[in-house]
Order: C-alpha cells, then sequence, then structure tokens
C-alpha cells in the first residue's frame, strides 16, 4: 500500500486530498490540529491515520517523521504540504509580527516538514505536492503577505525540482483560485481582528479597498483541487505547476504574458 502525508487535513482542501487518496487506495497520514479533528477524519476512511502536527512546532514534527518511519516499509511515496494561513492587511501598517507568522506557517513550516521526511520520500521515490496560490503567480493589494509567502513556496518547488531529480523525485506546485474552505471564515475573522489594532489612519486610507477585497469571490470545491493533487501523485509525467479553475489559469497566463502595467491594472481592487 503506497502512503502519503497531508498536512493541514483537518478542513478544506487538506481533507478533501487525504479523503481522495484514501479512497484510492492509498495509506493516508493526516496531519491535523486536533484530537477531535483527527477522529472525525479517520471515521471518514478507516485508510487514513490522524498525526497532530502544527508545522511550526519542531517537535510535532519530528514525532511525525518518527512516527511515519515506525509505520511504513516501503518509504513514503507522496507528501502534500497544505498547511497555512492567511493574513491580510495593507503593508504600510501590517504588524511585522503578523508578517512573521504568515512566512512561518507558510513557508518555514512546509520546508521543515520537507526536510523532516526527506530520507523516507527518497526511498520510495516519492513526490513533493505543494499547495501554493494564484497568489503565488501575482501579487494582489492587501495580500501582500499572503502573497510573498506563496512565492516564497513556489521558489523552493522549483529549487526542490532541481536538487531532488537525481533520486527520481518530482516536485509540483498547484495553484488554485478561492477554493470554498474555512480558511476564508477564518480570513475574515482576523482581518477584522487585525483592523481593530491598526492605526485610525487605515480606514481613511484603505478602508474601500477593503471592503472591495472582501466581497465573496466565486469558489470552487476542493474537490477539484483534490484531483490535481492527485494527477501530481500518481500520473507517469505529472506537470511543474496545476493552475486550478479560471483564476489559476489566468493568474498563470498574467504572471507569464501581462506586462507590468497591464498586472497592475488588473489585480486592482
Amino acid at each position: 500500500m503506497r502512503a502519503v502525508l497531508v498536512t493541514g487535513a483537518s478542513t478544506g482542501i487538506g481533507r478533501a486530498c487525504a479523503l481522495h487518496c484514501a479512497q484510492r487506495g492509498w495509506q493516508v497520514f493526516a496531519g491535523v490540529r486536533s484530537a477531535a479533528d483527527g477522529a472525525a477524519l479517520s471515521a471518514q476512511a478507516a485508510a487514513i491515520t490522524p498525526l497532530l502536527l502544527d508545522v511550526t512546532e519542531a517537535g510535532q514534527v519530528a514525532a511525525a517523521a518518527q512516527t511515519l518511519a515506525a509505520s511504513i516499509g516501503g518509504g513514503l511515496h507522496g507528501l502534500v504540504n497544505n498547511a497555512g494561513i492567511a493574513v491580510a492587511g495593507p503593508l504600510e501598517f501590517l504588524p511585522l509580527a503578523e508578517f512573521r507568522r504568515q512566512l512561518e506557517v507558510n513557508v518555514v513550516g512546509q520546508l521543515a516538514v520537507t526536510q523532516a521526511v526527506l530520507p523516507l520520500l527518497r526511498s520510495a521515490r516519492g513526490r513533493i505536492v505543494n499547495i501554493s496560490s494564484v497568489s503565488g503567480r501575482v501579487a494582489a493589494p492587501l495580500l501582500g503577505a499572503y502573497a510573498a509567502s506563496k512565492f516564497a513556496l513556489e521558489a523552493l518547488s522549483d529549487a526542490l525540482r532541481s536538487e531532488l531529480r537525481p533520486w527520481g523525485m518530482h516536485v509540483c506546485s498547484v495553484q488554485p483560485g478561492p477554493i470554498d474552505t474555512p480558511i476564508w471564515g477564518k480570513f475574515r475573522s482576523a482581518a477584522t481582528a487585525l483592523q481593530a489594532v491598526l492605526p485610525p489612519q487605515t480606514d481613511s486610507l484603505y478602508g474601500a479597498a477593503m471592503r472591495a477585497a472582501a466581497r465573496q469571490p466565486v469558489m470552487l470545491p476542493p474537490e477539484h483541487v483534490a484531483r490535481a493533487v492527485w494527477h501530481a501523485l500518481t500520473a507517469r509525467w505529472p506537470r511543474a505547476r496545476y493552475p486550478i479553475g479560471m483564476p489559476g489559469y489566468s493568474a498563470e497566463f498574467v504572471a507569464r504574458f501581462a506586462p507590468d502595467r497591464l498586472r497592475n491594472w488588473l489585480v486592482q481592487v
């Protein structure tokens, strides 16, 4: 039985990926933040083993790697780096602690997990799938911190793809647009809490843009992403990048071909 580790599997994209792989016969180790989340997920599929895994906690990352090493005999065939958060706000006033937290979860945490399980991946010539975003190709206003983390994840993906090639390993980047997951509710709650501590002039300078950016986008179900992840894990010739939905393909086109002035106009809120 092939084995895969999916981080951030409690809800949304991670949960959809874990279920998708389990339903197709893979042994899934699902990184979750609480025992209750793990129990709810494993109840959906017997092939899912929950692991308490906060990607920013070195002890939990090391413990997860030890559990994997003791549980699988043929190495790890896939790692889906999905855990992430979204920090929003104008960069002029964004608290640096929030910016550091954004990078710690979305970039440093992904690399920490990757480093911890790479020996297991190498033994099985496993694949790494990093869940990036359209924001990893085109940076939108008020999402500068989030975009910075996803641009960095794209760079890590490209570098790892080259570094691991001698062992026949592949690294993919999946780039969804808006997906119908709980991250949007968390995003809005965090943005509201952040606004309460921002300077008074924030609203007069950025209020209209912030209200425009908060409008509900058209969203795809997370299963769209899970299907792309499955292809990245199993296809004979996986792609380097998987844009998801019209926003994903649009961002890819804009990043490749649009002049900077046109790009700035297209993303303006």
